[in-house]
C-alpha cells in the first residue's frame, strides 16, 4: 500500500505542479496548455483558443490576476475552450496576436483553424485598446460572445 501512494504521489505530483505553473496565479482550476499544445489541441478539438497575454513586471496584468483567478464564471467557461496562459517571453512574435498593438494584458480568441478573432474586444474598452480587459465580467461577456458566435460556424470539414 504504501508503495503504491508513493508512486502515485510521484506521478500526480508533477502533473499538479506542472498546470500551476502554466496557470501562474490565474487559477489553478483551469487546465492551461502551452501555447503550441493549445494550437493543436484546438484544431484537434474542435474548440475555440484563449490566449491570455501577459508580463510579470506589469502593473495592469498583475490587478487582472485576482479578479480572473477567482471568478467562478470564468473557470466554468474555460471547460469549453483551450486555455493558453504566455508569460513575458513566451508572447507569440507574430503581428497577428497583436492585432491593435501590443499592449498588455491582451486577451485574445482563436479559432480552431488558428484565425485570430479580431471582432471578439471588451466592448467596454478602450477604443484603441480592444482586447484589453480589466474586469472578470467584461471577460465572461466576450467568452459567451465566442461560444455564441462559434455554434454558428461552420466546421473546418465544411470549409
Amino acid at each position: 500500500m504504501n508503495i503504491y501512494l508513493t508512486f502515485l504521489t510521484f506521478i500526480v505530483s508533477p502533473v499538479t505542479t506542472i498546470a500551476s505553473e502554466l496557470a501562474r496565479g490565474f487559477n489553478d482550476n483551469i487546465n492551461w496548455v502551452t501555447f503550441e499544445d493549445g494550437k493543436k489541441l484546438s484544431h484537434e478539438q474542435m474548440k475555440p483558443l484563449m490566449l491570455l497575454i501577459h508580463k510579470s513586471w506589469c502593473g495592469a496584468c498583475k490587478a487582472l490576476k485576482p479578479q480572473f483567478a477567482t471568478s467562478k464564471e470564468i473557470e466554468k467557461l474555460s471547460q469549453n475552450f483551450i486555455m493558453v496562459n504566455v508569460l513575458d517571453d513566451e508572447e507569440p512574435s507574430d503581428k497577428s496576436f497583436a492585432p491593435d498593438g501590443g499592449y498588455i494584458p491582451r486577451i485574445l480568441f482563436i479559432d480552431p483553424s488558428g484565425k485570430v478573432l479580431t471582432e471578439i474586444i471588451n466592448e467596454k474598452g478602450n477604443e484603441s485598446y480592444k482586447y484589453y480587459y480589466h474586469a472578470s465580467d467584461d471577460i465572461t461577456k466576450s467568452m459567451k460572445q465566442v461560444l455564441s458566435s462559434y455554434d454558428q460556424r461552420p466546421s473546418l470539414d465544411e470549409l
